[in-house]
């Protein structure tokens, strides 16, 4: 029986934050096994709590679909990437790679260095044509944080339009009829046009906010109270009297809300002009609405109304199977708003048309550590096992010549010659065994400190703290004195001062001293072996600065890697073999005293190594 693969799938939207658990079946389709949504506030006056809201609302998810340290796939919205579609030249397919990034750097508003940036080809067009999305690298971060501060680490980032693109292929495959998917949001709209196996989408600033923010205005009352009016007794009013029946209050507030969303059919009007006009599309026969914000009773009529089509809800689970215990009357209630979490599902197991992945620099240099991690290990490998082969063959013949020395007793003082041959062999195979050992430990030493630089890039990514600093040390021994705070420690440092100076000279690398020379009788001396040297703790030296959201960030910092570090330890043994844990005042000295003026103030943090590596 094939082995299930498990994808966890977050969608971050303006209001709406989604979760959900997939596995996968043997037949390579989605199950369904957990699915859980929270709600934040949208209203623009708590931007600032924003990070803060998105971070709790995913650790309550998490903990609810019990997956509270998982790796995971999320999406961001759409309006907070940028997109654009692009025909290029008729080249060779191997040059496309340096198109694409020209095109990047033509089209894309920021500089191509401070963004995070991806393509894809667009199939059924009759020229080629990619996608480009891009987002600003400190949003990007920002928003990676969050989602590693709540427990989760990254696997891959989507953009939300092409997400929902996925799941539409997967339930309805190539349409026969041009085909306009409206995902109605909190405060934007994606509206995706598919026609064959292309499509073209585009983000509007209109949503389920933009009605709430009218009925604030309109009745003089707060974003929360306009929102609880909308979800209690909001509707969108029809023409044609729809509302006479009505009371007279509800029937106002339905006049509001269809005022507030008549600029939606308007801005789709205005974007399937220009994707005939410009793109060479046709217009849509046919509409799917998806999205929360398209819970509004009669929006779907309304949609209908103002662009004389068929409109129906999104199914984006038409091969999705539903697995025990999730509750299906919510499943069929949500349904049109799961499109995002469905494409990021199809990610996981491989059966997505669209496949942009907006790396975090964190994340690919963690993906660049795993890369080398295979070809480091595999060479390691085959050194050994060819000095192994080496070692079996030369042992097999000493056998052989073993076993012939017995059956020819008499013969004995002839065979003596073999015996030495056999006994250098074995001694050859035990400091071949040692030079294979040697270059296995520097491999994996190798490997090591890309991951401990890996997880300081992760645990640093910090506007408000930077390092000056970092040096290996020998001979650290923090709980020398459990005591004493960080700054009375003692320490070594495995490079010498000396090479940062002005008049270096000589080896970078220090260690005890070395034991006195004897000299003979002739007044000859014999150089003496240099010691080996070992690092068992890193040092970090660098500035931090007050951050609004941290009393002192680089606790935050040092909180982080405590929970998340395979390279560091704070544990350690006492002098008694006692496992101690170490305080933050154990191994960091911050500073927050400096002369007026001074923007930030030094730091000092000690991290003993989780396992000593040799340096000389």
């Amino acid at each position: 029986m094939a082995d299930t693969h498990t994808t966890v799938a977050l969608n971050i939207g303006s209001q709406r934050i989604g979760m959900a658990v997939f596995e996968t079946s043997k037949s390579g389709g989605l199950i369904l096994k957990g699915y859980e949504t929270d709600t934040i506030v949208a209203d623009p006056t708590f931007e600032a709590s924003r990070e803060a809201q998105i971070r709790a609302s995913i650790e309550d998810l998490g903990a609810k679909l019990k997956v509270p340290k998982s790796k995971l796939r999320y999406a961001i919205s759409g309006q907070a990437a940028f997109i654009r579609f692009v025909k290029l030249p008729p080249i060779q397919d191997d040059n496309i790679e340096q198109l694409v990034t020209f095109e990047a750097q033509q089209h894309v508003p920021f500089p191509i260095n401070e963004v995070a940036w991806d393509y894809e080809m667009i199939e059924g067009s009759a020229e080629k044509e990619v996608v480009i999305v891009a987002i600003k690298g400190d949003a990007l971060e920002e928003t990676n944080d969050t989602v590693n501060e709540a427990g989760h680490a990254t696997i891959e980032v989507d953009v939300a339009p092409m997400a929902l693109f996925n799941a539409y292929r997967d339930s309805y495959g190539v349409p026969d009829e041009p085909t306009l998917i409206i995902d109605v949001g909190a405060k934007t709209s994606n509206l995706i046009y598919v026609e064959g196996s292309r499509f073209f989408t585009r983000s509007v600033a209109i949503g389920g906010a933009t009605a709430t923010a009218a009925i604030a205005k309109e009745y003089g009352i707060t974003f929360q109270e306009a929102e609880q009016q909308k979800i209690a007794n909001g509707l969108v009013a029809l023409g044609g009297g729809h509302t006479e029946t009505m009371d007279e209050a509800v029937a106002a507030l339905a006049m509001v809300i269809r005022d507030a969303l008549t600029r939606l059919p308007a801005e789709i009007a205005r974007t399937t002009n220009y994707y005939r006009s410009q793109h060479g599309g046709s217009a849509p026969k046919r509409i799917l609405l998806a999205g929360g914000g398209a819970n509004l009773p009669y929006t779907l009529e309304f949609i209908a109304e103002k662009l004389n089509l068929p409109v129906e809800y999104f199914n984006p689970l038409a091969h999705v199977s539903i697995g025990k215990g999730v509750d299906t009357q919510v499943i069929q209630q949500d349904a049109h708003t799961m499109g995002e979490l469905i494409g990021l599902g199809l990610r996981g197991n491989g059966k997505s048309t669209i496949n942009i992945d907006l790396v975090p620099s964190a994340v690919e240099i963690a993906r660049a550590s795993d890369r080398r991690k295979p070809f480091l290990i595999a060479a390691a490998a085959l050194l050994v096992f060819g000095f192994g082969t080496w070692a079996f063959l030369q042992n097999s013949a000493a056998n052989k010549a073993e076993d012939r020395a017995r059956t020819m007793g008499e013969t004995k003082e002839v065979l003596v010659p073999f015996e030495l041959d056999i006994r250098a062999l074995l001694k050859k195979e035990a400091e071949l065994s040692a030079v294979a050992s040697q270059y296995t430990g520097i491999e994996t030493d190798h490997a090591l400190w890309f991951d401990l630089l890996g997880e300081l890039r992760g645990a640093f990514a910090s506007d408000a703290v930077w390092m000056t600093e970092m040096s290996p040390l020998y001979d650290f021994s923090p709980v020398a004195d459990n005591d004493s705070p960080a700054s009375s420690r003692k320490f070594n440092k495995v490079v010498d001062q000396a090479f940062t100076g002005d008049s270096f000279s000589g080896s970078a690398i220090t260690g005890p001293p070395a034991p006195p020379q004897q000299g003979n009788s002739k007044g000859n001396n014999r150089p003496q072996a240099q010691p080996k040297l070992t690092a068992n703790a890193i040092l970090i030296r660098g500035f931090w600065r007050e951050n609004p959201r941290s009393q002192n960030a680089v606790s935050d910092l040092l909180k982080r890697l405590r929970e998340n570090s395979t390279a560091f330890v704070f544990t350690v043994k006492d002098k008694n073999n006692k496992d101690v844990v170490l305080a933050d005042e154990q191994i960091l000295v911050p500073s927050a005293v400096g002369e007026e003026g001074d923007l930030a103030f030094p730091f000092e943090l000690t991290l003993p190594l989780a396992r000593p590596l040799q340096v000389k």
